[in-house]
């Protein structure tokens, strides 16, 4: 099966996390998946392939004749997709892009104006969706690269390798892809996570991330009497939220610019509620942004009685520069696989994160290489045929055992 089948397979499979289930995986449906991926890896003549009770699929191709002391590296991916659109009944098509816009089903375009990524593919095949769902190369690409490198390595005995192990994580995108992640088992001594965009991307740097809830408790008092009593939990909620900076949210960001995203809202003048991510590349400027949240707290319950205010903040995951920087012959070896295939490599900081932000700091040096698909997340999404086929020629340059 070539790559794109692979990917076409894949997407079929409604694999959306679940951040409030509060269950390991987060929804019962990325096992659906996770048991077909173990299949596979099991029929490729993978070591110990399966699916824990996790839902995290792990397998081992033996090193070839004359490297077995190699050190094993690893390649990870994930099987989620992101919880903000939809990730079911996804019908992806595949179009020559001869320029300009997109028709991806009457009444819905994807405008070249609004993507300047177009431009640059003009002459590739691209996978589309309808415009009704997202389409999941985010990061069901990077599975289908990852297995069909490896297929081809089953297939060619005499391509040199270490031993290589597989790793497939759920519930990346709601930041508990590394929970339950067994680094000890997995066995590698170093690895790569492919979750990443555009072909030749190279990343070692994320954000510091935390998550922040903001619950208000007010006091409800009819509105024809309450003149002086009533505290309206929503109105503090507004007020909470304008207290922050208006410009520093994702929609006014860029590149190393830290943001305080709402999430979500929702309650009444009794109780309610407000959910934030929390993000910032330099870990003083993180650790400022949290402080800034504290303070506002600390006023508001100054102001309307202590209590009224509770802020719960949890840190999610930190910068892997720090933890990559001891190893930095990872980057170099990814820059000569991406070069070696024909792609000049972008060394970009991630606005966000990945399983290999935490599993660097678990003791697994994780650095991210790109899967070559666009506008992650959303019904625009898209990926050409042409970056699925080259980032298996990466994957196969960087496992290849160095010549000596």
């Amino acid at each position: 099966m070539n790559v794109l089948d692979r990917f076409l397979k894949y997407v079929t499979f409604d694999t959306q996390s679940d951040a409030y289930s509060g269950k390991h995986p987060s929804t019962a449906k990325q096992k659906l998946l996770g048991a077909e991926l173990a299949a596979e890896l099991s029929e490729m003549g993978l070591q110990n392939a399966h699916m824990d009770e996790f839902g995290y699929v792990y397998g081992w191709l033996p090193a070839t004749p004359g490297c077995e002391g190699v050190p094993c590296m690893g390649l990870i991916a994930h099987m989620d997709t992101a919880p903000s659109f939809s990730g079911a009944n996804i019908k992806p098509r595949i179009i020559r892009y001869e320029g300009g816009d997109i028709l991806q089903s009457p009444g819905t375009i994807m405008r070249a104006k609004d993507h300047e990524s177009l431009k640059q593919y003009v002459g590739q095949d691209l996978v589309i969706t309808d415009g009704t769902t997202l389409l999941g190369a985010d990061d069901k690409a990077g599975v289908a690269e990852i297995f069909s490198a490896i297929e081809h390595l089953t297939t060619h005995p005499e391509i040199p390798h270490g031993r290589i192990a597989v790793g497939i994580t759920p519930d990346e995108e709601i930041g508990e892809g590394a929970d339950h992640f067994d680094i000890a088992a997995f066995g590698a001594a170093v690895a790569y996570t492919v979750d990443g965009g555009e072909l030749g991307e190279l990343e070692y740097e994320n954000f510091n991330a935390a998550g922040a809830k903001v619950t208000i408790h007010g006091l409800n008092i009819h509105p024809g009497s309450a003149k002086d009593k009533m505290k309206n939990a929503l109105l503090i909620a507004i007020e909470f939220n304008s207290m922050l900076p208006p410009a520093e949210t994702p929609a006014h960001t860029e590149g190393y610019e830290g943001f305080y995203h709402l999430q979500h809202m929702a309650g009444d003048e009794t109780t309610a509620t407000l959910e934030y991510i929390v993000r910032d590349h330099d870990m003083d400027k993180f650790l400022a942004r949290k402080a800034s949240m504290e303070r506002i707290a600390a006023y508001l319950n100054g102001k309307y009685g202590a209590g009224t205010v509770e802020l719960e903040l949890r840190d999610q995951y930190y910068n892997m520069k720090a933890q990559i920087e001891p190893h930095m012959y990872l980057i170099h070896r990814a820059k000569a696989a991406f070069r070696k295939a024909g792609v000049e490599p972008k060394e970009v900081a991630i606005r966000g994160g990945t399983d290999g932000a935490r599993l660097s700091y678990e003791g697994l040096p994780c650095p991210n290489l790109s899967t070559g698909g666009v506008n992650f997340h959303g019904p625009q999404e898209y990926i050409p045929v042409q970056s699925l086929e080259k980032m298996v020629e990466v994957l196969l340059n960087l496992v290849r055992a160095e010549e000596k």
